[in-house]
């Protein structure tokens, strides 16, 4: 365990005016405080904030970023309280650890809602001084350290949390050295099997090419000297097997087909070095094709800078070589921690990206102001993990503003980038000048003009395109707002015929002193609400004028052919067949017809009813259009995704507002039509067969159309209890490796 004077000895290594009072008070207030309380490993309490302050100063951290570290357990584990540390040490020093302390308790992996809730706190706080992340990642490093006395089942609980987000947090702020040690911690209880595995490999790795790491630095070494650069350090090492691993998952690559697993650092004095030192190791030895990359000139999101290369080099080995200054070197090390030491620094060529505010720090408030944004807190934990996971790509606006994406965005990632508006209203993209599928993937240094039009709406098919989390969240809120006009469209037309049969004039201005009765935000929900079925059209009519008296619904014979006209409660005449079971010597009667929200089972032995051709599942919202046969009149019912209700827009009188009344004792199918496009090769049929008949469903019609050489359409009808069972197979049916696409056709 660290002592008092050794603690002060380490700070004052890197800076020699430190605050040695603060941190001797800091020190002896938490030994105090934490008393006899011990670890589950056994070992004293004090010991945790010790090595937290230890990691701390390995970063050359200022003495009030140590002082919080050895005292942030105190307010949320022992008797100490913010008022105290606050009279003690100060109010900075106070809301640092008042902010650790509400992060505390992060579960980020328990329910979706708690993840985001947790994360927002987490980001927060981070946001207020980005000293809480370093305290943070710090104190989750040495709880990963010494994870063993955990149970096994916290062990992995803790590791998917450290692998979900501390390790790519890290990585984000420029922390590569604590990502690749959180990483390697996690994976080791994640995936234990794969962890031995792969340690062992590279161990029988080391001892067989024992000695070649420090033979290749010798040599570059040399290679650098003799051509007049004598400042030059080489340093060597291998990949940690997390990294191996993740390379072997993401290349599909066995451990033998791996190539690179030594990694080599140049660090030279400036950076007209870094390129003369490339140049000098290109001169001499081959270089891999594409695998250059200058994140000097463009440096990454996080500050980091460096070139990459990799060679066919010494002893025909491929080896991937970093050449950066002893500053990116510090950053790339410590990341957003180092700039705590250059903030005030005079700003040279080589010190601009400290001498202005760090980019991972920007990165992080933009992400911030994403929490105001409306999204639902599953989208915000997405998004953010979305952000946090990618490596970069770097295009170019036509004016040529830079713009970093993740590796695998397309030109709506870059749209969305740009503004939201763009990307909303994006309908083509030209790629250095040629006009590209907006599906393309961007390379680095491509240059992207956006073809936009007025109005366009993005297709929601869009969200399985884009890979930022901003284009994905800007997406489904213009698909939520399409939706919602559908549905509001549909629910005006509605209210009008309502109103008019009432002899009312429906408006806008008379809903709004009738939100409050109708549990509505506004004026627009509401009229939604009723288009989705979800609030009767006579509701709105009640609220809107209390006072207005309903007539009765009456039934009288019209003749004697045996069919009578039954009057609906807003005035709509409606012939069915038969005689009302009350109807005795053609008296008015009640009918058992609510024509504003008929229930189909309620309809369907008065009137015909029928399903569009494409069919209709309870779970969808659903109109009716009369119709009249030669029988009589009759009712189709269409979901209302239908194309064909289009056609009715101008005859508003034949649309009636239907809804599911599904009879449990005696349940029934529905039919469905989906179509399905699937690779043409054996065995195709029979796994599509064995899907459908896997979660109970029952194929009607089946048809084939071969629309390629290696792809086959296949339509099928099925038949199904209801939309949850529907959905559960067009999701099984997408998991199928033999299936491109699948989707339900309405007619």
């Amino acid at each position: 365990m660290m002592r008092q004077y050794e603690l002060v000895e380490r700070v004052q290594k890197y800076k020699p005016d430190a605050n040695e009072a603060l941190l001797n008070k800091a020190y002896v207030y938490a030994m105090q405080k934490h008393g006899q309380q011990k670890r589950a490993s056994g070992d004293p309490y004090i010991s945790h904030p010790l090595e937290v302050a230890a990691i701390l100063t390995d970063m050359h951290l200022d003495e009030s970023t140590i002082a919080v570290a050895l005292l942030h357990d105190t307010i949320e584990d022992t008797t100490a309280t913010r008022a105290e540390i606050d009279e003690l040490f100060g109010e900075d020093i106070g809301r640092l650890v008042e902010g650790l302390t509400k992060i505390k308790k992060l579960d980020l992996v328990t329910k979706k809602a708690k993840q985001a809730e947790n994360l927002r706190k987490l980001l927060l706080a981070i946001s207020d001084d980005v000293r809480v992340l370093l305290v943070k990642l710090a104190d989750r490093l040495h709880n990963m350290r010494t994870l063993d006395h955990m149970s096994p089942e916290k062990r992995a609980r803790i590791s998917e949390e450290t692998m979900d987000i501390y390790a790519p947090l890290a990585g984000r702020m420029g922390m590569q050295d604590m990502r690749e040690e959180l990483e390697d911690l996690s994976f080791r209880h994640i995936n234990p099997e794969a962890y031995e595995t792969v340690t062992g490999r590279l161990e029988e790795l080391s001892k067989r090419n024992e000695g070649l790491v420090k033979k290749i630095e010798t040599e570059l070494g040399d290679l650098l000297v003799a051509n007049g650069m004598t400042g030059a350090i080489v340093k060597g090492r291998q990949k940690k097997p997390y990294s191996v691993f993740r390379k072997m998952q993401s290349k599909s690559l066995s451990f033998e087909q791996l190539s690179d697993v030594y990694g080599f650092r140049i660090i030279v004095d400036d950076i007209p070095a870094c390129y003369r030192g490339l140049g000098i190791v290109h001169t001499r030895w081959r270089v891999v094709p594409g695998r250059f990359k200058d994140y000097i000139s463009t440096p990454k999101q996080n500050d980091y800078r460096s070139l990459h290369t990799t060679i066919v080099g010494p002893s025909s080995q491929r080896i991937e070589l970093q050449i950066r200054t002893r500053r990116m070197h510090e950053i790339a090390e410590f990341g957003i921690a180092a700039h705590t030491l250059y903030k005030d620094a005079a700003s040279t060529s080589d010190n601009d990206i400290l001498s202005r505010e760090s980019n991972a720090y920007s990165w992080l408030r933009h992400t911030i102001e994403a929490l105001a944004e409306g999204d639902s807190p599953e989208e915000f934990l997405e998004h953010t993990k979305l952000e946090l996971f990618q490596d970069q790509v770097f295009c170019f606006t036509p004016k040529g503003k830079l713009i970093a994406l993740p590796r695998g965005a397309t030109p709506i990632d870059f749209a969305y980038a740009v503004h939201t508006n763009i990307g909303d209203t994006t309908v083509g993209a030209k790629i250095n000048g040629r006009i590209m599928p907006l599906v393309t993937r961007l390379a680095n240094g491509d240059e992207v003009e956006i073809i936009r039009s007025g109005v366009q709406v993005p297709p929601a098919a869009w969200e399985e395109i884009v890979v930022t989390g901003k284009a994905r969240a800007a997406i489904r809120r213009a698909t939520r707002l399409a939706i919602r006009k559908q549905y509001a469209g549909l629910g005006h037309r509605i209210l009008e015929r309502t109103f008019d049969r009432a002899g009312k004039i429906f408006s806008r201005e008379a809903m709004k002193p009738a939100l409050h009765r109708l549990g509505q935000k506004d004026v627009e929900d509401a009229i939604a609400a009723v288009g989705r079925g979800e609030m009767s059209s006579l509701d709105v009519l009640r609220a809107v004028y209390p006072d207005h008296l309903e007539e009765r619904v009456t039934a009288k014979p019209s003749g004697d052919d045996g069919w009578f006209n039954v009057r609906s409660a807003s005035g709509m005449i409606f012939k069915i067949p038969g005689k009302p079971k009350s109807a005795i010597d053609g008296a008015d009667v009640k009918a058992d017809i609510d024509m504003d929200a008929m229930p189909i089972r309620g309809i369907s032995s008065n009137v015909e009813v029928q399903f569009a051709p494409t069919g209709a599942v309870p779970g969808d919202r659903i109109v009716g259009i009369m119709n009249v046969t030669e029988k009589g009149n009759a009712i189709t019912i269409y979901p209302i995704q239908s194309p064909t209700l289009q056609r009715f827009d101008d005859q508003p009188d034949r649309w009636i507002d239907v809804r599911w009344d599904l009879d449990e004792a005696n349940k029934s199918r529905f039919m469905a039509r989906i179509m399905v496009n699937a690779l043409n090769e054996p065995g195709t049929l029979a796994k599509l067969a064995q899907t459908v008949a896997g979660v109970d469903v029952n194929i009607r019609v089946f048809n084939t159309v071969r629309v390629a050489t290696d792809f086959t359409e296949m339509t099928l009808d099925v038949e199904v209890w209801d939309l949850r069972q529907l959905n559960q197979l067009l999701a099984q049916l997408k998991e199928l490796e033999c299936v491109a696409t699948v989707r339900r056709l309405y007619e």
